[in-house]
């Protein structure tokens, strides 16, 4: 009877301190900071030799935790993105290349998003800046590439996924044409876009009221191109790039570091900081700028390509000042987001998101991760698991390498290690059969993976029933020549 009552009674303490908890954090508010292409040697908190200034963002790290093992869910721009708003790695659409002003959504209206799922939550949320996920436009291609006209109007976006609101641009090649909500309302020269993009969000914060949570996702323009600093930052910045000589690209990411500023700013200006929590990364990596001592840069199956800054500020849960070294990936912003407000993720949504509470209140000793996949603008595929990072390369290659004594990725050991290569075959092949790397029902994926060719084709049953997201081999082809262009992605 002992024995029985202790049992009930930790029970009962356990469910106890749930209910506290969930009480306690019922409803921070959410900010994602998303820079573009900011590289993991580029701030001087995590490169103490780096010539470029991010003093808003290394400031932040000491108030926070800071992550040394973050990544992308791939390593350009819209992969990744799909990621952060769907919890699903964007392999299981096939999704390697990057998207057009003209391309169709990649994430259909059915599918759970972090603003949906939030929205169903009682918050107000809001997508300001780069979209780079796909606009079905009323009236086919209206304009060109470069420029929409005035009033053309557009569904499949933002506020189709749970936004209330949205203002931006669909991408780096158009990024003169303002689209508001669900239209475009006004052209302007590239150099005017950053400054409005953080207008529109300091105006939008102004306007949030402390007993009423909201989230906001501001993925920004910068470091990306077109490198335009405004004059208030031209030869301001007193620093340097160090890998391309670049003389207006630090003042491009000091830029991008004061819009980050600016928010932090409005936090405090409105009361609202003790009860936010804020996320900052990056997209991917720096674009051809390698870092050592991560190999390669943007686009790259290797560290360089995938491995970002990633700090989170949330005052009286993280503590202030940590440094994290577990393995985690933007596309946990789902289940974190989840778990903090009690909602529930269903099976056929977030399936590769894993809930960071554990990493930011320091309760995990391992990490929250089992492992994590990881892809490259090519088609290759990897999977990390603890210190080992197994790459399939779509030339059907593969090498294995110990992040732990080898960051740099130059020293092979596959044929040395075919145990932990059969064991990270099994787990991906696992991952890629229940269309899931969570436990949960298993799901199907809307493209037919395959290690040895790390993509695969297009699976025919699926895109029968989600045309939306459905492509040729052709137009996959043309997105991965485009995410080698600097100036798309």
């Amino acid at each position: 009877m002992i024995i029985v009552y202790k049992k009930i009674k930790l029970v009962i303490t356990a469910l106890f301190l749930t209910h506290c908890f969930a009480a306690e954090v019922k409803k921070p508010n959410i900010i994602f900071v998303l820079f573009d292409d900011l590289g993991y040697g580029q701030p001087q908190s995590y490169n103490g030799k780096s010539a470029l200034r991010t003093p808003n963002l290394d400031k932040l790290a000491t108030q926070g935790m800071r992550f040394t093992d973050a990544h992308t869910g791939a390593a350009v721009c819209t992969p990744t993105r799909y990621g952060v708003l769907t919890g699903r790695y964007p392999s299981r659409i096939g999704q390697f290349g990057v998207l057009t002003t003209f391309s169709k959504p990649i994430i259909p209206s059915s599918r759970t998003t972090v603003a949906s799922l939030l929205k169903q939550q009682g918050y107000a949320t809001a997508c300001i800046g780069k979209w780079h996920l796909g606009m079905d436009w009323v009236d086919g291609k209206p304009g060109s590439e470069q420029e929409v006209p005035l009033g053309a109007k557009m569904t499949g976006g933002p506020t189709a996924l749970g936004f209330d609101y949205f203002y931006g641009f669909t991408h780096a090649r158009n990024i003169g044409t303002i689209v508001e909500q669900d239209h475009v309302v006004s052209h302007i020269e590239p150099v005017e876009n950053q400054p409005l993009m953080i207008k529109k969000a300091v105006d939008w914060l102004d306007q949030r009221k402390s007993d009423e949570p909201f989230f906001l996702y501001f993925p920004m323009g910068i470091p990306h191109e077109p490198i335009v600093p405004s004059d208030e930052f031209t030869s301001k910045s007193g620093a340097q790039d160090l890998v391309k000589k670049d003389p207006k690209y630090g003042d491009w990411l000091f830029q991008g570091d004061a819009m980050l500023g600016k928010i932090l700013e409005a936090l405090e200006r409105n009361k609202l900081a003790e009860n936010t929590l804020i996320i900052v990364t990056s997209d991917n990596g720096a674009e051809q700028r390698a870092y050592e001592p991560l190999r390669e840069s943007k686009r790259s199956i290797y560290e360089g390509g995938h491995r970002v800054p990633y700090i989170v500020r949330w005052p009286n849960k993280v503590k202030p000042g940590s440094v994290n070294d577990h393995t985690v990936c933007l596309n946990d912003l789902m289940a974190t987001a989840a778990e903090i407000t009690g909602a529930k993720i269903l099976d056929n949504a977030g399936e590769d998101s894993v809930s960071l509470i554990p990493e930011l209140l320091g309760s995990t000793k391992t990490g929250a991760r089992e492992a994590t996949i990881h892809q490259s603008a090519a088609g290759d595929l990897a999977i990390r698991q603890g210190p080992w990072k197994m790459i399939s390369h779509k030339n059907g290659t593969r090498e294995l390498y110990n992040l732990e004594t080898d960051v740099s990725e130059k020293n092979d050991v596959f044929a040395a290690n075919k145990e932990i290569v059969e064991k990270m075959t099994t787990l991906m092949q696992g991952y890629i059969a229940n269309g899931r790397s969570t436990p949960g029902v298993a799901q199907k994926n809307d493209f037919d993976l395959s290690l040895k060719s790390g993509g695969g084709k297009a699976n025919p049953q699926k895109k029968k029933k989600a045309k939306d997201v459905g492509k040729t081999e052709a137009e996959r082809k043309h997105e991965m020549e485009l995410a080698a262009d600097a100036s798309f992605d």
